[in-house]
């Protein structure tokens, strides 16, 4: 991510765009074989999420810093991730560690969140129009992440109140 973050402050969105895609890809292959072929593990398990979060906060915050995408759809999407660790914090501060297991809205958010700053690079890079595409995914991922902040809150109290009532 580094280096991908460097080509977009220096303007090679072509460069940017191709490495970018190269670690969604290898992301979503090391998720399949790992599944695939039995080979999870619990390092693995902590490690995938964490990888994915700083793959989306990285390229997010930067296509915000350089104004390629709206500072609220980065807002948004950093704050929602923002809260999630928080959220696991505040519940192993207070003795009442939290599970949190991803819903499906959440993995394809993901996943929503990953496409749009791809087409995004790939139409600044190689200099065609995007829209109204970019424009509808850029939506996509605002409400698909609104509820995936929804589902996660509501999981988090409930899980809160239930070990705070002793159930």
């Amino acid at each position: 991510m580094p280096v991908v973050v460097w080509a977009i402050a220096s303007g090679q969105l072509r460069l940017a765009f191709l490495l970018f895609l190269a670690a969604a890809i290898s992301d979503g292959v090391d998720g399949f074989l790992a599944k695939r072929f039995g080979m999870k593990t619990e390092l693995g398990a902590y490690l995938d999420p964490l990888a994915d979060k700083v793959l989306i906060v990285s390229i997010y915050v930067t296509l915000g810093i350089t104004a390629v995408i709206p500072l609220w759809i980065v807002i948004l999407v950093v704050s929602r991730d923002f809260m999630i660790v928080g959220a696991i914090i505040l519940s192993w501060v207070v003795d009442r560690p939290v599970k949190i297991r991803p819903h499906m809205i959440s993995k394809v958010n993901t996943g929503v969140q990953i496409v749009y700053p791809c087409l995004l690079l790939a139409s600044h890079g190689y200099s065609f129009n995007a829209e109204p595409v970019l424009t509808l995914v850029m939506a996509l991922v605002a409400v698909l992440t609104l509820l995936s902040i929804g589902l996660y809150l509501a999981e988090w109290v409930r899980h809160m109140n239930s070990a705070e009532s002793g159930h």
